[in-house]
């Protein structure tokens, strides 16, 4: 009775990882585009607060469309740190 038991307990184990590892690499990656996005939207990106997204609307307003994702570093507060963070989500479309 012994192996059954091991048994049951692998299947189980083996049922939780097929189960759990597609849902953590599903995990759908959230585009922002920095020419469009509002304030909230922009607040969705790493260590990017309230502040810091209005900083980047007004930056936009005052001076034009961002014209490469990197170009977010220009913004008052945003360095390089915070763009590496978001690089695979920041879009300029």
């Amino acid at each position: 009775m012994r192996p059954k038991k091991i048994f049951f307990a692998l299947c189980l184990i083996i049922a939780v990882v097929m189960g759990v590892v597609p849902a953590l690499l599903a995990q759908e990656t959230e585009y922002v585009n920095i020419n469009a996005a509002s304030v909230e939207q922009l607040t969705q990106l790493k260590g990017i607060g309230p502040k810091i997204a209005e900083r980047v609307v007004q930056y936009r307003e005052e001076h034009g469309r961002f014209q490469q994702a990197e170009d977010i570093t220009k913004v008052q507060g945003i360095g390089q740190g915070i763009f590496q963070q978001n690089v695979e989500r920041i879009t300029v479309e």
